[in-house]
């Protein structure tokens, strides 16, 4: 009885297994289809000369761009002084204290110059108190703003004190540690004045990471693969989920959401849609379903895009220990999500939405870490009792892993032939090669850490947004 059992139990599972996997691997085989078709139609669509035109000229959309700063005392002149070479006729730069411990205000107010002033703050998000708001005695500087408020414990707290004092109908989000590219506001903006019949809620970005690569006065002068491991792996990881992944999404709009690292939204819906969740821990992705639900409930026929260009770098966690700090977060948040809008799964009232996104996102998102994990406990098992078919199953685990390779390596040399950011195929190869060790090294990590934020979700345990501790872009400029 307890062999039919098993073996019962085995057949079950080996069959849902399979299915699960051959729908995953489906699904990727068409995002890279659907990612071609996606950056050729970008590429096509970039040699509109009138859109050019119209972003040059003083009629182009007004944005503003918020930084939240959490002591970020390292590197926050620097990068500031990197947002500041952004080419774009109309737009503002507000900067968020958020409470730093370190002297981050202090530099910044030395550095521009900065002054109070009353400034007409309207509070359309309730936050934490706003102290100060400064601006620059110099002309110079006169597209910079400084809130200084009381730290909020999120990211999301400060971002939403920089909405309500933002002035234009456009609001970039990005992190004060990263590195944006100078066209970055002119090319988020072209998926806004594009699309002819939909209103674009949202705009997002590839980001890369910037460990290694080489900056001038703020501005990315040579990329590089990052030489340490762990940041290399990262890497890979960002140019899959966003050359093939989000590109892929983007053409049957369907993009999950929009990276924290860098996305511009329509102020109006993200406003009326309640701001960031300063509860969540993945406030960037729940924003976004927050806006795309806002949108389905008041019939507003809307559309989030994505460009296929690098136009941000961040720096990367290079210890384990940040990282695991990252990635529990980022998995805690998804398990947030998945809970509070567990009304949206299949249902039709929210189209693409509810049918599409956030079942991928359950199954093959949020459930994915724990398949793995029971997949492993089951063989284990087996192994023991003696009943696995070996040849059967090497055969799948080389048939996996191939896939696995050739899928990242793909989106790895898709990205490369279209845009050249690498000046070397060495560098090229050099990347290709961090793939054949994804599986057996980074995977295991990203499987652990997201059943970690999942047990800490269960539990409750309490957390805040924490210090990366950067290490800084400064030390990797070099003269040129």
């Amino acid at each position: 009885m307890d062999s039919t059992f098993w073996e019962m139990l085995r057949n079950i599972f080996e069959a849902g297994t399979f299915i699960y996997g051959a729908v995953l691997l489906g699904t990727y085989a068409l995002l890279a289809l659907f990612s071609i078709i996606a950056v050729r139609s970008y590429a096509k669509k970039g040699e509109s000369q009138q859109v050019d035109i119209l972003l040059k000229s003083p009629l182009a959309p007004g944005i503003t761009v918020l930084a939240p700063a959490y002591n970020e005392g390292l590197t926050i002149i620097y990068n500031v002084r990197s947002l500041m070479t952004l080419v774009y006729p109309r737009y503002e730069i507000i900067v968020i204290n958020d409470g730093s411990t370190d002297n981050s205000l202090e530099q910044l107010i030395e550095a521009f110059e900065l002054v109070p002033v009353d400034f007409a703050y309207n509070v359309k998000i309730p936050t934490q108190p706003v102290r100060k708001i400064y601006k620059s005695s110099n002309p110079a500087y006169a597209l910079l703003t400084v809130i200084d408020k009381v730290n909020g414990k999120s990211k999301a707290d400060a971002v939403n004190a920089g909405i309500n004092a933002a002035s234009y109908d456009y609001f970039v989000c990005t992190d004060v540690d990263c590195i944006l590219h100078e066209h970055t506001l002119m090319e988020l903006i072209k998926p806004v004045m594009q699309e002819p019949h939909k209103r674009v809620i949202a705009t997002g970005a590839t980001l890369r990471i910037a460990n290694s690569c080489e900056f001038d006065e703020g501005v990315m002068t040579r990329m590089r693969p990052p030489r340490q491991l762990l940041p290399r792996f990262q890497e890979v990881e960002y140019i899959r989920a966003f050359v093939l992944g989000k590109m892929g999404w983007s053409l049957i709009n369907c993009v999950p959401n929009v990276s924290g690292g860098l996305g511009l939204f329509d102020k109006e819906v993200a406003i009326r849609s309640g701001g960031y969740d300063f509860s969540s821990f993945g406030e960037d992705m729940e924003l976004m379903t927050r806006m795309c639900r806002y949108a389905s409930d008041n019939k507003i026929d809307y559309a989030i895009r994505y460009v296929p260009r690098t136009l941000c770098w961040t720096e990367a966690p290079v210890t384990v220990r940040i990282f695991g700090r990252q990635r529990t977060r980022w998995a805690r948040g998804l398990a947030q999500l998945m809970h509070a809008h567990f009304s949206m799964f299949l249902n039709p009232g929210y189209g693409r939405m509810g049918m599409i996104i956030f079942p991928y996102n359950f199954f093959f998102e949020l459930l994915a870490p724990l398949v793995e994990a029971i997949g492993i406990i089951f063989y284990i098992t087996g192994a023991v009792l003696g009943l696995i078919n070996w040849p059967t199953a090497l055969l799948l685990l080389l048939f996996i892993y191939t896939y696995s390779v050739m899928i990242t390596t793909l989106a790895i040399l898709w990205d490369q032939l279209t845009f050249r950011y690498y000046k070397s195929w060495r560098e090229v190869i050099y990347l290709c090669a961090t793939p054949l060790m994804e599986m057996f090294i980074y995977h295991p990590l990203i499987v652990f850490f997201s059943l970690r934020g999942y047990f800490h979700f269960l539990t409750g345990k309490k957390s805040s947004w924490g210090n990366m501790q950067r290490r800084g872009f400064k030390q990797q400029a070099t003269a040129h």
